[in-house]
């Protein structure tokens, strides 16, 4: 598998495991937050950042997106184990391409974070950091603390 198509495959099953509930504008949205992160340098020192680096290095990046948690139920699917339904699959593919090929604008306006509506209570870290947008049930922050 080329450095690509690895690209392609680790966001589009981070994206099912974090956005296969929403539309696909929904998806694309996570998607663009993970490229933010891939593409920011958070001191502008050219080191690596503690969130990773590269899209399989942003993604399973220890307790950064949950769905790679070994906790997790999402996890047996991302890693394999089970069987990812196709027509999701494929939908989160498609988002992937989008977000990597530049072919949709970033919907978030340059967010590296975001939480689910579903939690009780947001996280902590949203204390100081700017709200972008909420698309969906995610909610989208930059200049996180």
């Amino acid at each position: 598998m080329t450095q690509r198509e690895q690209d392609i495959d680790v966001l589009a099953r981070t994206i099912w495991g974090e956005a296969r509930g929403e539309g696909l504008a929904g998806q694309i949205a996570v998607g663009w937050c993970i490229r933010n992160r891939v593409e920011m340098d958070l001191h502008n020192d050219g080191k690596p950042d503690w969130w990773g680096e590269g899209y399989e290095g942003v993604c399973k990046a220890p307790w950064q997106f949950s769905c790679w948690n070994q906790n997790d139920p999402n996890s047996a699917y991302l890693r394999g184990e089970k069987q990812i339904p196709a027509g999701q699959f494929m939908q989160c593919r498609e988002a992937a391409l989008a977000v990597i090929d530049g072919h949709e604008p970033d919907p978030t306006g340059g967010a590296t974070h975001y939480y689910s509506t579903t939690l009780k209570k947001p996280p902590a870290w949203v204390a100081g950091a700017t709200r972008t947008c909420k698309i969906g049930r995610h909610i989208f922050f930059k200049e996180v603390p």
